[in-house]
């Protein structure tokens, strides 16, 4: 019986060693991936809640920022310009639908 209570005590010692594993090495995918949220991560400094979880998004997909930005903002623009001129027409329905893809593709 004491030797059991002595087996099953060193068997209760040496698991925990056993279980803690060496950690593998990350893979070269992994590696890159890593750098790049470091990368991102340092870039996003000062940008908070939706604007950093935006630029952050772009960033690790590998998108410029600025290019990304500046192509948001044209079509932006150019949708108000449309919208604008729609409303100051007075146009409605199919109307305006026919007007505004006119306009955002011209």
């Amino acid at each position: 019986m004491k030797t059991l209570i002595a087996m099953l005590c060193s068997l209760a010692l040496s698991a925990p060693a056993a279980l803690a594993q060496e950690k593998k090495a990350p893979s070269p995918a992994q590696k890159k991936q890593q750098e790049r949220m470091k990368d991102c991560n340092g870039k996003a400094a000062g940008k908070k809640g939706d604007e950093r979880k935006k630029f952050m998004s772009a960033c690790l997909k590998g998108q410029d920022d600025t290019t990304s930005g500046e192509k948001m903002g044209a079509q932006q623009s150019k949708m108000k310009q449309c919208n604008k001129e729609a409303g100051e027409k007075n146009m409605k329905g199919d109307e305006r639908k026919k007007f505004m893809s006119a306009c955002l593709k011209s």
